[in-house]
């Protein structure tokens, strides 16, 4: 089934999945520990049993057990070589399940429990080629489409679609995201953000599985109908794991209630509906009698006209007419000396220092070049993406015409980016539009034709209809473009900017949004930045949507906010008193209070903000670990060293003040998994060079006590506590990591080994979870000295009093503050 036929079974109508099929193989019998997918082919009548009451309940797509049966996860278990026999030999037990009742199979994917690059090490490439692989599997073996689910990385998520983009185009795809109870991913992906990337990636129906109960998912899925035009999946669980009379882990809803909550999933504009943990054919049932007969709920989707950029974490929307908005154009090395030798030498200081600067000034993109002789450009593309990414949350916009750079840039871009440019010169459009549609990104279109610059506005105009008419034919909509105004400088041509203010007229005409490089009009001017501010000014009256421009020239910019307030548009009035509020009563740099240009001048004329204030080592140490900067933190540990700062000093006062600041972000919503893993492996960097001196002076941090630390028996997540030990060590604490999928005897064990104060344990999954009850009855009995706090997704406070357990921890940050506090140490 392909995208479009998937689009028409879907259309105007409600249909059903299946349920769980983790928590229902552990009630057949299935103990912790066991490859889910190895078992399954040894007990095949419980999963034919279970799906064939699925589809007789009422579910019109089953999903193959394959769940991880990726490379990756079967070798933990020593069965990567079975990989084609396990996949192939689980379909057909699904096919055979489902019979010819006109259920559909699909192949069902998730993530494969290592940690993409930057964050992990698993390059993204590699983990590309294990879906790839596994998807060529499934597609071969017959399953009619494809689902990738319970997705924590939406990173990850592209790994998969793309890679059934290139082995599988003719499979539709779903896509299901999970998120925590703020409404993120584990990664600090928004519910929108997640579902316009999915979708431009070619997904055909995206959604939200796992993750809570009906009721807390509808802010979830009314997010995603919000952003999207695709069918929205609503999956949840069925409600919350308590535990029951015999001690087992079950969950607090029944099949009617179940189905009645779902209303306010299918109000928010869910029409494909499921359940997830806990659920039995009984759920599927009450599904199908409640909504198999109904119209789905009209809502309001993405609307036409809207433009959507997005970064890994931030959705941009726009439509023509809406206020200005600034590309940053400074991450550019042409005419910049100083970044030129900089990239040369393979330093991304200032790449960084451009990044913040022109997010703070107000741009509400980034445009990325690192294009220029005697450099690698893809190879230095990769780099600066990695820590760019990691700095802003601003969409990018990507620059560069050599087309391997651009390709690679577009595949590793955890976003939905825009690319800068496609034109009609050497096959360019041919080589790039297809880049665009494989990666889901948006496209700038500049009107150079196959002589190069157009003589007249006629031939301009003629290039931007081909380069439309082209896009359109490639399966691009209108939204998806942006028209480059092609700005000459008008000193060699005193008519450029009429030409650009008439394209941009034209464009909107048309409902095409428009950019155009700014400073290209002054070239060769003196007092620049009046001509410029001037032009912009015209521009936007004209209708211009954005620039490529310095957002730091603050004349330029309070231009723009001026001119969005005296063209009325949307919460201008707002934005401009907000802005206005930075200067000190309300006086812009380079104008006085009359509103003329004062007579320093040199600020009117440049429009470059107020120098840098000049950072110490010490600083640049606390500011490497909130930016989570491993490139340069060593150096300056050194160098804060040298200028005279003591150890204790540098531990005390910068590190541990930074990464306390940093868990107080990650709280509060405003930092998430990324950065919290690199401050504290920034951290970590600068310890290595501090402890040894420590223990030299003797004014070494105080010795905590041991604390022993796994994932227990039959889980084999440990992204969350590899950060819980990482945080843990970095404060002082002596840890004892046992890893993963750890038997309970061996935990407490280790424990009385290495005479720990603290066990710490972790589960990510319902079935896993009740081995916590183990380990702390097995500890009250032998050591009950030690202190337990165990944490994971699925774990919740209830569940630590009910177990017994000293204390929950909801994630790494909090773990530390929670360690102390029951060992009684000042936090």
């Amino acid at each position: 089934m392909n995208r479009q036929e998937f689009t028409e079974f879907t259309r105007d109508r409600f249909r059903f999945l299946d349920g769980a099929t983790g928590t229902n193989l552990m009630k057949a019998g299935m103990p912790p520990g066991v490859c889910p997918e190895a078992w399954i082919l040894e007990h095949p009548d419980v999963l034919l049993d279970l799906q064939r009451a699925y589809a007789a309940a009422g579910s019109d797509i089953v999903y193959a057990p394959t769940f991880t049966g990726n490379r990756i996860k079967l070798r933990e278990y020593d069965l990567e070589n079975g990989i084609e026999r396990i996949n192939r030999g689980l379909v057909a037990l699904s096919r055979e399940a489902v019979g010819d009742k006109g259920v559909l199979v699909a192949g069902d994917l998730t993530m494969t429990g290592r940690q993409v690059e930057p964050v992990g090490d698993l390059p993204f490439d590699e983990l590309i080629d294990v879906y790839r692989q596994q998807i060529t599997i499934l597609a071969d073996a017959g399953v009619d489409l494809l689902v990738v689910e319970t997705m924590m990385s939406l990173q990850e998520t592209r790994a998969a679609l793309i890679a059934a983009g290139e082995v599988a185009p003719d499979l539709a795809v779903m896509a299901t995201l999970t998120f925590d109870a703020d409404g993120r991913t584990m990664f600090g992906t928004d519910a929108a953000t997640g579902a316009v990337v999915l979708e431009a990636l070619g997904a055909a129906a995206v959604g939200a599985n796992c993750s809570t109960g009906p009721d807390g998912m509808a802010p979830i899925i009314s997010a995603m109908a919000r952003a999207t035009k695709v069918p929205i999946i609503a999956k949840p669980n069925a409600g919350f794991p308590v535990t029951d009379a015999e001690g087992n882990t079950v969950y607090d809803m029944k099949p009617e209630e179940f189905a009645a909550q779902m209303r306010a999933l299918t109000d928010a504009g869910a029409t494909i509906l499921g359940a997830c943990c806990g659920s039995t054919p009984d759920f599927i049932r009450a599904l199908k009698e409640s909504y198999g007969d109904a119209a789905p709920t009209e809502v309001v989707r993405r609307q036409p006209g809207e433009h959507v950029l997005t970064s890994e974490r931030r959705t941009l929307t726009y439509m023509i007419g809406d206020p200005f908005m600034v590309v940053g154009e400074r991450i550019n090395p042409t005419g910049k000396k100083k970044l030129q030798a900089e990239l040369k030498e393979g330093n991304l200081d200032l790449v960084c220092q451009y990044a913040g600067e022109q997010e703070e000034a107000g741009a509400s993109m980034l445009d990325i070049n690192v294009g220029m002789p005697g450099v690698d450009e893809c190879a230095l593309m990769r780099r600066v993406l990695t820590e760019v990414t990691a700095l802003t949350d601003l969409p990018l916009c990507l620059d560069s015409t050599d087309q391997k750079t651009m390709e690679e840039a577009l595949k590793l871009y955890p976003g939905r980016a825009l690319i800068n440019s496609v034109s009609l010169e050497k096959g360019k459009a041919e080589r790039f539009l297809p880049l665009a549609k494989k990666y889901g990104a948006m496209v700038i279109l500049l009107p150079v034709g196959e002589n190069g610059i157009p003589n007249t506005y006629e031939e301009k105009i003629d290039n931007i209809n081909r380069l439309v008419d082209l896009a359109l034919a490639a399966g691009f909509v209108k939204e998806d473009l942006v028209i480059d105004g092609l700005v000459a400088t008008v000193g060699a041509d005193p008519q450029a900017a009429v030409s650009v203010l008439d394209t941009v007229s034209y464009c909107r005409e048309h409902e095409l949004a428009t950019i155009c490089g700014l400073s290209n009009v002054s070239f060769g001017l003196p007092q620049r930045g009046y001509v410029n501010t001037a032009f912009l000014t015209m521009a936007i009256d004209h209708g211009l949507t954005m620039a490529i421009a310095n957002p730091s020239q603050e004349l330029l910019m309070n231009a723009a906010f001026a001119s969005d307030l005296l063209k009325n548009k949307e919460e201008s009035g707002a934005r401009y008193i907000e802005r206005m509020q930075r200067y000190e009563g309300g006086t812009a740099p380079g104008l006085g209070q009359g509103g003329t240009a004062s007579s320093g001048g040199q600020t009117a004329s440049a429009g470059s903000a107020p120098a840098a204030k000049v950072l110490t080592p010490g600083e640049l140490v606390h500011r490497d670990v909130m930016q989570g900067n491993r490139r340069n933190i060593r150096q300056d540990t050194l160098d804060a060293l040298a200028a005279g700062e003591t150890p204790e000093g540098i531990l005390n006062d910068r590190l541990m003040a930074a990464i306390n600041e940093v868990g107080e972000l990650f709280n509060a919503g405003k930092y998430f998994l990324p950065q919290l893993i690199g401050s504290a492996e920034a951290m970590k960097i600068a310890i290595s060079e501090l402890e040894p001196l420590l223990k030299e002076s003797g004014g070494g941090r105080p010795e905590l006590p041991a604390i022993v630390v796994a994932t227990v028996h039959g889980d084999v997540h440990d992204i969350g506590k590899n950060l819980v030990v990482l945080m843990l060590k970095n404060v002082g604490f002596t840890v004892y990591d046992l890893g993963k999928d750890v038997p309970s005897e061996e935990i407490v064990q280790a424990a009385i080994d290495n005479q720990a104060a603290i066990i710490g344990l972790s589960a990510l999954m319902t079935t896993t979870m009740q081995e916590m009850r183990v380990v702390v009855q097995l500890a009250r009995e032998r050591c009950p000295e030690v202190k337990i706090m165990i944490g994971g997704a699925v774990v919740t406070e209830d569940f630590a009093r009910e177990i017994g357990a000293d204390a929950y921890t909801k994630d790494a940050a909090e773990a530390v503050s929670t360690a102390k506090r029951l060992l009684g140490i000042e936090v």
